[in-house]
């Protein structure tokens, strides 16, 4: 999930445009600097697990359910944030539409005029929705030909159902694992008392005899 929002198509575009404030690009940046660095420790749990379970080590079995427990508590955190702030993400994508549809419509730059043709041609959509149900210069020379009698008119409103459908598939991933970290969690510290009881249950009866 963190590489598709980094290089996907329709996330890439909209982070690329070379809008002065691009809102985006913060919530782009954040989202795989955190996704990465929450892989990373995921990682390290496993493998602390693994080795621990392996060498019967008290001290990497607590330290895997260490990393369990922040990548739990961003997750939370995450999900918290996702549910809050529902609309942030998507007013920050339909902003930088916005400015760039702006500016080609005022005639401003001739790059921002093939940026708005590579956002049509990514979200196969063509412009804003017209009251009166027509079609602009700005839609004539923006949109691919291929595409006019098929794409959307309103990018807006594909914009926003795309991401409906992208955070709605994000929230099912977090609460998927979510419930993968409390069951690391919960193992993780049943494993940690099985090996320290074992530990001092190994110790019980064993006697050294000294001659005298």
């Amino acid at each position: 999930m963190t590489v598709i929002t980094r290089y996907g198509a329709h996330f890439k575009i909209i982070s690329g445009v070379s809008y002065e404030a691009n809102p985006y690009r913060i919530f782009h940046n954040v989202a795989f600097y955190s996704g990465i660095c929450l892989s990373m420790i995921l990682v390290l749990a496993a493998l602390l697990s693994t080795a621990a379970t392996v060498r019967e080590s008290v001290c990497l079995m607590a330290m895997g359910f260490f990393c369990f427990a922040i990548v739990f508590c961003a997750l939370i955190q995450a999900a918290f944030w996702r549910y809050t702030n529902n609309s942030e993400v998507e007013d920050a994508m339909m902003d930088v539409y916005d400015s760039v549809y702006e500016e080609v419509r005022r005639n401003l730059s001739s790059f921002r005029r093939q940026e708005l043709a590579t956002i049509h041609e990514t979200f196969l959509c063509c412009g804003k929705q017209s009251p009166f149900g027509e079609t602009g210069g700005i839609e004539n020379e923006t949109c691919p030909s291929e595409h006019m009698g098929t794409a959307r008119e309103d990018c807006l409103q594909e914009i926003q159902d795309f991401l409906k459908k992208h955070m709605d598939f994000v929230s099912a991933l977090l609460i998927i694992t979510i419930c993968f970290m409390v069951y690391g969690m919960i193992l993780t510290s049943f494993l940690w008392f099985s090996i320290h009881f074992s530990n001092n249950l190994d110790r019980r009866g064993k006697y050294i005899f000294r001659e005298t």
